[in-house]
Parts: structure tokens; sequence; C-alpha cells
């Protein structure tokens, strides 16, 4: 593989109309920021860019509900957003602001260049209007009874009442938010980006070039998009609040560009702007075939850069993203975070609650990062608990790798006199040498694998070493040796070896950390007393980092235990909040042969399903659950663990070699100890017994169901 000759990686563009909350901190942020600095360590030149989006309606209607001004709302959460990325040790080289008028020029001469080259088309359509107003209304901006739960708390785009999405003529008996009148229909003229005319050279670009080397949810959701038929999209809406369509293009008057087409070019604009401030040109990096440019997003913004963007920058002639390794959701306490509902940990709150001086300060930031890092949904949905948060915290960082560290330390001051001791080749032995080729190893499999966006096994390398340093340390007991000393003196070079060897290891920790952890990587260094640059990634692996005689300074605890009153305090505020925005309702009870009185679904929530055939391979009882057994179930190219309900209905090796039908984008659930990843699908007929569905034929394992 040739390096490219320098590297643009981008995060999503955060709306500046509220706090965000850990689901995007690990989607989009937190991935971006352990790549770019690992590219640094590596010495590569790399720009790392986002900002906030600060167009679109939720901007006015936050200023409505806060009883202020868009400007107001932008400048207020854009120095919120800001100021959080930076105390979570997220690094951009830039945070720009759509707000700014160089994106203003930027993202209208982008759709100038269209306009000229016949790239659009126009279409007539009618939308409603505000004659009270005198504006035509986005859909935020209707409010009527839902069709389908009968609520009044429905508005042009969503139901807050049973979540369905809807469009404004779905609403019955709509109003205008703005006036409270009936509104009417208008006609309007919009540009349109003909995507359809771009079908060939998607399917070209993701699906032949970079079906093996993208994600397979990444690669699956743009086949679902292209194969259900591309159609043309609004690139302007009437508006007052965005970026202005140029006055010199007639039929401009009132229009602004759609927010989904201006905030992408965003990530030009901070090029930009970076370039000015650096005294650098920013075209090599947008128009350069040697530039490396990697989105990260999350996959609710996969259609936007992986099919949408790319099409405007190749009309542009500008370079195409490499790489789009979107993440899955994060999903909290068992259930998908919402900030309607308050069913949220916000940047903000873990900072106010953690990350003061007093609780942590940035060692607990280290730890938000550890974990989000460790659950990373990197192929499906994962699940945030305050447990999990706990048990990583306390038996991983702080009983492995700061319990190492710090064995280390303490027996250096203590049978060391608190200098580097010598190391003595000689008196090796097959531990010594174990350690050393770990050592030298662990750095090109940590490489390779942040090479391939896998960050969470990438990070279970790091640890590991630091779990074989402690279990190299327990099998030489330093401290037993100790006891020998007056009897024996020439032990002490046993010691010494040891201890050098610890310390070495502890050296390559920080280098190897250091993307991942970066408060505990400079901690490490303050005790080392060495400077920013043996952090490089050429150094990784060397056994010679901190040289014989060297004073190091005392100890400090790298991490703090989170304890279970924490835990219980977190589970509360999540209760009180849960509780202060749901209405409550009466239980319901239903027999097994009462017709279905589910709610109605539209189209597209059934379209979140991810369906495939499995087989199962094993089954078993699961201990003390009657109705639970454990399966293994072959999906292709994984095997899952499945916890199902269904022990009383048949005999765990009589099912094994079944077909199934799996949900596999369920988020993960824990059973009796087990965590379930995946639904198997059954049917229940009139006497109750369960079925598997299964295709007429048998297909392969993994096979998509649609």
């Amino acid at each position: 593989m040739n390096t490219p000759k320098r590297y643009l990686v981008t995060s999503a563009l955060p709306y500046a109309n509220g706090l965000k909350h850990i689901g995007h901190l690990a989607g989009a942020y937190i991935p971006a920021d352990i790549y770019v600095r690992y590219l640094r360590s590596q010495k590569r030149e790399v720009v790392f860019v986002c900002g906030s989006d600060e167009h679109g309606t939720a901007i006015p209607i936050q200023a409505k509900k806060e009883d202020t001004t868009p400007r107001a709302i932008i400048d207020k959460y854009h120095q919120a957003l800001k100021e959080d990325f930076e105390t979570l040790s997220i690094s951009f080289d830039i945070y720009h602001r759509t707000s700014e008028p160089l994106h203003h020029e930027t993202a209208a001469a982008f759709f100038t260049k269209l306009y000229n080259d016949r790239a659009l088309i126009t279409k007539e359509s009618e939308q409603y209007f505000d004659e009270a107003a005198n504006t035509f209304l986005a859909d935020r901006f209707i409010k009527g009874t839902c069709p389908h739960c009968h609520s009044d708390r429905a508005y042009g785009d969503q139901c807050e009442s049973c979540g369905r999405t809807l469009s404004p003529d779905e609403l019955v008996n709509p109003l205008s938010t703005l006036s409270g009148n009936i509104p009417l229909k208008k006609k309007t003229t919009h540009w349109y980006l003909p995507l359809d005319q771009h079908e060939s050279f998607l399917r070209k670009w993701i699906l032949d070039d970079h079906g093996q080397d993208w994600r397979s949810t990444v690669v699956g959701q743009c086949k679902s998009w292209i194969d259900g038929g591309l159609l043309p999209r609004a690139v302007t809406r009437d508006l007052e609040w965005g970026v202005q369509v140029p006055s010199s293009i007639p039929g401009s008057a009132g229009k602004v560009l759609y927010v989904w087409f201006d905030a992408p070019i965003g990530y030009i604009s901070a090029t930009k702007q970076w370039a000015l401030d650096q005294g650098k040109d920013w075209k090599p990096y947008w128009q350069d075939k040697d530039t490396k440019l990697v989105h990260f997003i999350g996959k609710d913004n996969i259609v936007f850069h992986c099919i949408i963007f790319p099409i405007m920058l190749r009309l542009h002639g500008y370079i195409l993203p490499d790489q789009v390794p979107a993440n899955e959701f994060l999903n909290l306490e068992g259930d998908k975070m919402s900030t309607s509902r308050n069913w949220k940990l916000d940047m903000r709150d873990y900072i106010q609650d953690f990350v003061q001086p007093e609780n942590g300060g940035a060692q607990c930031v280290d730890m938000l990062r550890y974990y989000l890092t460790q659950i990373a949904p990197e192929t499906k949905d994962s699940e945030f608990t305050w447990k999990g948060f706990q048990e990583a915290v306390n038996s991983e960082l702080v009983a492995i790798f700061g319990n190492f560290v710090n064995r280390t330390w303490v027996l250096m001051h203590k049978l060391c006199n608190g200098k580097v001791p010598p190391l003595d080749a000689s008196l090796f032995n097959n531990q010594d040498q174990v350690l050393i080729e770990e050592i030298q190893q662990t750095p090109a499999r940590v490489s390779t694998l942040l090479e391939q966006y896998k960050f969470r096994d990438a990070l279970y390398e790091v640890i590991d070493l630091a779990r074989k340093g402690n279990q190299y340390m327990q099998k030489k007991e330093p401290w037993i040796l100790a006891k020998q000393l007056e009897s024996n003196p020439a032990i002490q070079k046993e010691i010494d070896n040891c201890l050098h060897l610890c310390l070495q290891l502890t050296a390559n920790l920080a280098i190897l950390i250091n993307p991942f952890l970066p408060n505990t990587a400079a901690t490490l260094l303050h005790m080392m007393k060495v400077v920013d640059r043996m952090l490089v990634w050429e150094n990784a692996g060397k056994i010679n980092l901190l040289n014989k005689g060297y004073p190091l300074r005392a100890p400090q605890l790298l991490f703090r235990k989170i304890e279970d009153t924490e835990v219980a305090t977190q589970m509360e505020k999540l209760r009180k909040g849960i509780m202060s925005t749901t209405p409550v309702t009466p239980p319901q009870t239903e027999s097994a042969n009462t017709p279905s009185k589910k709610a109605e679904i539209q189209f597209d929530d059934f379209a979140k399903l991810e369906l495939k055939t499995g087989r199962i391979l094993a089954a078993e009882k699961v201990e003390k659950a009657d109705k639970l057994l454990k399966l293994h179930v072959d999906l292709g190219t994984e095997t899952r663990i499945i916890v199902s309900g269904i022990a009383q209905y048949f005999d765990p090796a009589a099912i094994v070699g079944k077909q199934v039908t799996v949900v596999t984008n369920l988020a993960p659930r824990k059973m009796k100890g087990i965590e379930s990843n995946g639904m198997i699908l059954m049917a229940t007929d009139a006497a109750g017994k369960l079925h598997f569905l299964q295709t007429d034929d048998t297909v392969e394992p993994g096979s998509l169901i649609s």
C-alpha cells in the first residue's frame, strides 16, 4: 500500500441547536481523533476538520423554544460544543462554523458552478404557505393531528407521541406554528440534484471499487439506496435562515441552500480557513489525488457522505472519500438515546459529574474515551451501561493498566533507588525473551488494526500488553527476590532486569496508548521525565527508550475507581429524566389469540430492520433459566450468540442445523449474564406452538431478507 502524501480527516458537523450526547462522541469524534493522533505519531501530514452546522430549520425552531434569535442560538451552542470537544481531548486542527462568511461564499460558489454547468434541474411543487407570516413553511413549522395515533403533538416531519415519520400532507387539521392559522397550498419552484443520473458512477465507485475495503454496513446501506431507485433531491428551500442562493440567479429570491447541501461543504470552507490561518494552500487537500480523504460519521449520515456529497465533489473535479468508516448507533441502558425523551448522557453532563478536578479531571476524560472505544458500535449497535463503564474502568484500566504501571514505579523506587536499573542480557531467560518479543511485535498489530479502522481491537492489543506485563512481573516476583539480597547480593541483577524491562514496557505503553488516551500518555511522560517526541510511533517496540541510571519521578495513580454510589446516582438521574418527559399510560393486556392491534408503521420504519438468514450451529439450555436457550448462529461472515426464550418448545439437539431468520441490528441485551446479539423470528399458531420462520429454499447463511 502506497502511503498518501497527505490526509484530510473530517468528523460530522454537529447541529448547533443543543448539547450533544455520548452517542455522537462514540460515533464520529473519538474514532476520528484516535486515527488522527495515530497519523500524527507516524509523522504523516494530516488536517483534522470539523465545525458547527448552523443552518436548517432546527436552528430557528430552537430559537423559538428559547425565545431568542437564531444567531443567539448558534453563538451559544457553537461555543458550548467547542468547549466540550476540547475538554474531552478531541484534537481538531480547526473547529469552524457554517455561519462564517467564508462558508457562505464557498457554498454559494458550489451551487453556482452546478447551476452554470446545468448539473441541476428545476421542479415545481405545492407547499404549505402561511399568509399571515408571508412565508413558506418548513415541515417542522406545521402542526396538526397524527393520522395514526390521533395525538395533537404531530408535526410535518414526525409525530412526537408515536414517533412516526410524517409528511405535511398526512396531518389532520394542519396549522402554522408561526401564526396559528390554517396554511394554504402555494406553488413554488426549486432546484434539484438529479441523483438518478449518477447511478452508474455510484455503482462502480461504491460497489466495485470499495465493495471490499469499506465496512459491509456502509456498502449495504448504499446498495439498498441505489437498488431502491435514486430520485432527484431538492438543494434549495424557501427559508430565511441559511446560505442565500446568489441573487444573480433568476428566481433566487427568498431561497436558501438546503442544509444537507451546504453542511458537507463546511468541510471545504473549514479547510480553507485553516489554510488561511497557517499560510498554506487549501486546494491540494481537495483536488490532489495524493490526498486521502476520510469521513467519520454515524450511520444516519451515510447517504449524504457516500452518495450525495461524492456526486457534488465529482461534478467539481474534487477528490472522493477513500474511506467512510461510519459507526452504528450507541444505545443507553437498553434503550435508544433520545433528547426529546431525556434518555441520554450529554457530553456536558459527564464533564460536570466526572471531569471536574475534584472528581478526577483529565483521567476521567480518558476513562470515558476508553469505554466508548471498547464498546464502539463499529459494525452493529452497541450499548453504554453505567455498570459496564464501572467494570471497564475498575477491572481493566485500574486493575490491569494502572496496576502494572504503579507496581513498576513503586518497586523501582524501593528496590532501584528511583532510577532506571541496568540490564544484563546474559541473564535473560525464556520469560524475558517472551516479554521482549511482545513489546517488539505489539506495535505492528496495533498499527495494522488502526489502518483498518478497527479501533476496538487495536485498543485491546494495548491493554493486553499491559496484562502481559502484569503476568511477567507476577512470575518474576522481584519483591520476593529482594528478601534474598542480604544472603545473595547478586540477586539484584535479576531484580534490575525485571524492573528495567517493565519500565521499557511502560514507555511503550505510553506511545501505544497515546492515540486512545492522550492524557494518560501525558502523565506517563511526566513520570518518566521525557518530552513529547518520545511518543512518535517509530519508537514503539524499542527496549532502550529509558536510559540506565535516569532518575524517574514518583508514581501517580493513572485512574481512580468508579464507586457503586456513582453508578446509582447516574441511574437515578436517568430515571428522573425519563419520568419528567414520559406520560404514564395504563398497562394493557392482550391474549395470544387477539388480533394484532399494534400501531401501523411506515415503510421507512420496516426498512430499519436488518433481516438475515442464519443456521443454528449449537444450542444449549441456560442454567437457572427454564425458558432460555443459548444459540450459536452462523450468519455467513460471523457467528453470533443469541439467547432465545424457546427452551420449553424445542429440544436443543433437535434444532441444530435449522435455518432461521434473524433480526441482526437489534441492540445487544444481557440475559442471565449472557449477551444476546440478535433475535430469532418465530411464528405462533392457533394452538400456541412455535415455528421457525424459514425461506422456501435453503439459502446461504447471512443472506439479506428484504
